[in-house]
């Protein structure tokens, strides 16, 4: 699953995925739309109810902060794999 938000300079990107061994790992992005500027954190969950759980409050706090929902979508569509090739790029920085 691919969550992301934006204000009119600004962006929050989730991707909630398993890797390799079955882990469920949170990735948030953010930064500066159009620059290079942010960061990229990823955490290890529990399980999938905690990602989900840990999603909700990204939602909450991205609200509170005056972002919008852009994009949900699940990562293996046209849409999350592009957003996954991004995020591939700010590993490499």
């Amino acid at each position: 699953m691919i969550v992301r938000w934006e204000t009119d300079h600004d962006y929050v990107l989730v991707h909630i995925h398993q890797d390799m061994f079955g882990d469920w790992i949170f990735s948030r992005a953010w930064g500066q739309i159009g620059t290079q500027f942010g960061g990229l954190k990823h955490q290890l969950a529990d399980d999938h109810g905690q990602a989900l759980m840990w999603l909700g409050d990204e939602a909450t706090i991205q609200a509170s902060r005056g972002f919008r929902k852009v994009l949900e979508v699940d990562d293996q569509s046209p849409e999350g794999r592009e957003a996954v090739s991004q995020l591939s790029l700010l590993d490499a920085l």
